[in-house]
């Protein structure tokens, strides 16, 4: 290179290197060169940088002089304000896929759940489907929609109530060609009975007999407000129950036919459930409130809610104990053992109310309570068998007739089960005309309450165990006090 040129280029890049290097205020970084001495170094380096004198790395990198802009110095930001502003990111995707998560699972709940409804739904229609089409295609009986019965009754106003109990309430209905019919409404149902109920209704309504009370009809539904609906309809018995005539309002004035009457013909109707039905019917629920009275006051057996079928064979089914206080035979009460027996000691009871018009268990307060299988013993094993009936009856019957169905309800209602006879021997006992031949009656056993006095004299006493009436028979030995067997007062 020429002196000429030489001179130039050190003219150039000392201009380059000075506008780098001119003294500067301290907020340039304090990198200013004073003295002439350093700038022929300054001329060397720039003229041996490639990049040439003009580039602020050059002046960075070889003389660690740092070139401050006035944009770079405006656009720098401090590290923590990074780091505040990423946290606050990741903590807001943090909640948010939390709450995704969240609204997922809950809506893989509700589809869930929502599909179980759908499927319990239809398990119900399709069970409900069965139970009806199982009734339709074994017997002949009405199937009425829950529109029909609702308006028959009004609506099940309480008006049309003619009878409650621990299964629900019983209306009276009017069809619409006219026909007085009675609803038995249950409560607390659930699609799930609906098979035990369609089965219930089919045997039911298989048997026919006079002294049974004959379904018309039935309904299965469920509806929005009401819930799920099992129904039975009925015809009306317009005398109403036995209970009525007995225990209702006004004194009972039935005759000695009309109780004779009523007496066989519930005999017949059990006797018909346990002998001639297939399967055998134990009824379970034999009360004063479930013999209905017809026009004619003829006996006719009701309410098959609780009742049981008896497998061919079986000498007993176990089943939780069910019925009304006064009317449960002992050995079910106490074991759960359901037997025909069962029905006779209860068919017992009713018929010593209807005999005597005195109630099945009565509680005088105090803790004494009165069982009127345990009063009518003490009266018959004492020889006054006739005391047992209603004082003061309209046209009582003979003697030895009365007395004999006395001795009847008192073998049926006997504690020990072997005791009593079958309801086949009942009717044949009842329809006889008079009493011909004996009626013998094992001694029974002290009653759990028996008091010490009671225990005293059964220890001290001997009997033939064998009771016969007055009429012509030998009555036990040992005597009660007269005070045991008066007649207990209701309140």
């Amino acid at each position: 290179m020429c002196g000429n040129e030489l001179t130039v280029s050190l003219v150039v890049q000392r201009k380059a290197a000075a506008a780098y290097l001119l003294p500067g205020s301290p907020n340039d970084g304090g990198n200013n060169v004073t003295g002439c001495v350093q700038y022929p170094f300054i001329y060397a380096g720039a003229a041996a940088s490639p990049r040439g004198a003009d580039d602020p790395a050059t002046a960075n990198c070889l003389y660690l002089l740092k070139v401050n802009s006035a944009s770079k110095a405006s656009s720098s930001v401090p590290g923590w304000v990074y780091g505040v502003v990423f946290g606050c990111v990741a903590m807001v995707l943090l909640v948010a896929a939390a709450a995704a998560s969240w609204f997922l699972v809950r809506r893989r709940r509700r589809r869930a759940a929502a599909a179980a409804l759908a499927k319990a739904a239809a398990d119900s229609r399709s069970k409900r489907s069965q139970a009806m089409e199982s009734i339709s295609a074994s017997t002949t009986l009405v199937q009425f929609t829950y529109d029909e019965i609702k308006a028959a009754t009004g609506g099940f106003a309480r008006e049309s109530i003619i009878g409650r109990g621990g299964f629900g309430n019983v209306y009276k209905g009017v069809l619409p060609d006219g026909a007085e019919v009675a609803v038995k409404r249950f409560k607390n149902c659930s699609a799930a009975g609906d098979a035990a109920f369609a089965h219930e209704v089919e045997v039911v309504a298989s048997v026919r007999h006079v002294n049974l009370v004959a379904i018309r009809g039935y309904c299965i539904a469920t509806t929005e407000r009401e819930g799920h609906q099992r129904m039975i309809v009925c015809d009306l018995m317009h005398n109403g129950s036995l209970h009525d005539h007995l225990f209702g309002a006004g004194e009972c004035q039935m005759t000695w036919p009309v109780r004779q009457r009523i007496a066989i013909g519930m005999a017949r109707g059990l006797a018909y459930l346990h002998r001639g039905a297939q399967p055998a019917i134990i009824h379970r629920d034999i009360k004063a409130s479930n013999i209905l009275l017809d026009d004619d006051f003829e006996a006719m057996v009701a309410d098959f809610g609780l009742a049981k079928f008896a497998p061919e064979g079986m000498t007993h089914v176990s089943t939780r104990v069910a019925g009304t206080l006064g009317y449960v035979a002992p050995e079910y009460a106490l074991y759960g053992q359901l037997t025909e027996k069962s029905d006779v000691y209860s068919f017992g009871v009713v018929l010593l109310e209807l005999l005597s018009g005195k109630r099945a268990f009565i509680s005088l307060g105090e803790g004494q309570n009165f069982v009127l299988s345990e009063w009518a013993w003490l009266l018959v094993r004492r020889g006054k068998t006739v005391d047992v009936i209603q004082e003061g009856m309209v046209e009582p019957g003979p003697t030895e007739v009365m007395e004999k169905y006395v001795l009847v309800a008192a073998l049926c209602t006997h504690p020990q089960l072997h005791a009593r006879p079958t309801m086949d021997q009942v009717v044949k006992i009842l329809e006889a005309d008079s009493a011909s031949g004996p009626l013998i009656i094992p001694e029974r056993p002290l009653p759990v309450v028996a008091n010490l006095a009671e225990i005293e004299r059964s220890a001290s006493s001997s009997g033939s165990g064998q009771l016969f009436s007055p009429s012509g028979f030998r009555s036990f030995t040992h005597i009660n006090e007269d005070a045991a067997l008066e007649s207990p007062k209701e309140e």
